[in-house]
C-alpha cells in the first residue's frame, strides 16, 4: 500500500514524484515507456524553459529524471489499463499487477492524433510519422510533407528543413496558428513551401511513401505532391482512457468532450483522491512549464487529501 501512485514520467509526473518524495510520501510510479519524459523526448529544442534555453527535449527529460533519482525515485515500466478510484484504497490495474494507493496523480500525458486519411495507417512506419525528430535522419535530401499549422508542425518543418531537400507545410487555413517567431523561423527557409488551404486527401506509394494528395478547399482542385515523407502534426489527444472511457459509475473520472480531465489548478479530479496534472488535464496552455507547475499543485492537494483522512 502506497502513500500516493504517480501514472506517467513525463514534465508533470517527475515534477509531482519529485515533490512528494521531498514532502516523506511513500510514492510509486508508473510509466510505460522505457524512456521517461513524455512528449519531450520528441522535441529537438526547447526555448521557452526558464534558465535552459536551447536545450534539447531528450536532456531536459534526463536532467528531470537525474534530479527525482536523487529521491530514490525509479519509474517502474507497465501499461496502466484501468484504475478503481472510487474508495479510500486506489488500485491502479497494469500489465503488470495491481497497485494499491491511498491517493493517485494521473500524469498520463497526450499522444499524437492521427487524420484517418486514406494510406495513413498503411503507410505508418513506412514514410508517414508523428514524430520528426525521431525520423527525420532517414530524410536527409529527400522531399517531405509536413501537415498542420500549430507549434509541432512547425518545429517539425523547420527541423526536417535542416536536412531534407524540400520540405511542404499543408494547413488547412491561411495562416498558421504558431508562435510568431517560429513563423518567422519557418518562412525565413528557403527550401519550405507552404500549402495553405488544403487538406491531405490520401497518402500514396508502393511499399513505402512516394507521394501525397492533397485538396484545395477554396477551389476543390486536388494536386498530387512526390515526398518520400508525409509528418502528421495536428494535435494531441489526452491519456485517459483508462479513467474516463465507459459508462459513468463512481470509477469514472468526468471529462471534457475531447476526452481530457476536468480540473482545475488545484488538480483536483471528480473524484476524491485522484489528481490530473499535465497535458492529460483541462488547462489552457499545455506546455513543459506548466506541465510541472501542475506536478507541484497536484501534490500539494494530495497531501492534504491525505492529512484530512487520517
Amino acid at each position: 500500500m502506497y502513500d500516493l501512485i504517480i501514472i506517467g514520467a513525463g514534465p508533470a509526473g517527475m515534477s509531482a514524484a519529485i515533490y512528494a518524495s521531498r514532502a516523506k510520501l511513500n510514492t510509486f510510479v508508473i510509466e510505460q515507456n522505457y524512456v521517461s519524459g513524455g512528449q519531450i523526448v520528441d522535441t529537438y529544442e526547447i526555448d521557452n524553459y526558464p534558465g535552459l534555453p536551447g536545450l534539447s527535449g531528450m536532456d531536459l527529460a534526463q536532467k528531470m529524471s537525474d534530479h527525482a533519482a536523487r529521491f530514490s525515485v525509479e519509474p517502474f515500466t507497465a501499461t496502466v489499463e484501468g484504475l478503481s478510484a472510487a474508495g479510500p484504497v486506489k488500485v491502479v490495474k497494469t500489465d503488470e499487477g495491481d497497485f494499491e494507493a491511498r491517493a493517485v496523480i494521473i500524469a498520463s500525458g497526450a499522444t499524437h492524433m492521427k487524420l484517418g486519411v486514406e494510406g495513413e495507417d498503411q503507410f505508418a512506419g513506412m514514410g508517414v510519422s508523428y514524430c520528426a525528430t525521431c525520423d527525420g535522419a532517414f530524410y536527409r535530401g529527400k522531399d517531405v510533407m509536413v501537415v498542420g499549422g500549430g507549434n509541432v508542425a512547425v518545429e517539425d518543418a523547420i527541423f526536417l528543413a535542416r536536412g531534407s531537400r524540400k520540405v511542404y507545410v499543408v494547413h488547412r487555413r491561411d495562416e498558421l496558428r504558431a508562435a510568431k517567431i517560429l513563423q518567422e523561423s519557418l518562412f525565413a527557409l528557403p527550401n519550405v513551401e507552404m500549402v495553405w488551404n488544403s487538406n491531405l486527401k490520401r497518402i500514396e506509394g508502393d511499399g513505402k511513401v512516394t507521394g501525397a494528395v492533397v485538396v484545395n478547399k477554396l477551389s476543390g482542385e486536388e494536386t498530387e505532391i512526390p515526398v518520400d515523407g508525409v509528418f502528421i502534426a495536428v494535435g494531441i489527444a489526452p491519456r485517459s482512457g483508462f479513467a474516463a472511457d465507459g459508462e459513468a459509475g463512481p470509477d469514472v473520472i468526468a471529462a471534457d468532450e475531447n476526452g481530457y480531465l476536468i480540473a482545475g489548478e488545484d488538480c483536483e479530479t471528480s473524484i476524491p483522491g485522484i489528481f490530473a496534472a499535465g497535458d492529460v488535464r483541462t488547462k489552457q496552455l499545455r506546455q513543459v512549464v506548466t506541465a510541472v507547475a501542475d506536478g507541484a499543485n497536484a501534490v500539494t492537494s494530495a497531501e492534504r487529501y491525505l492529512l484530512s483522512r487520517k
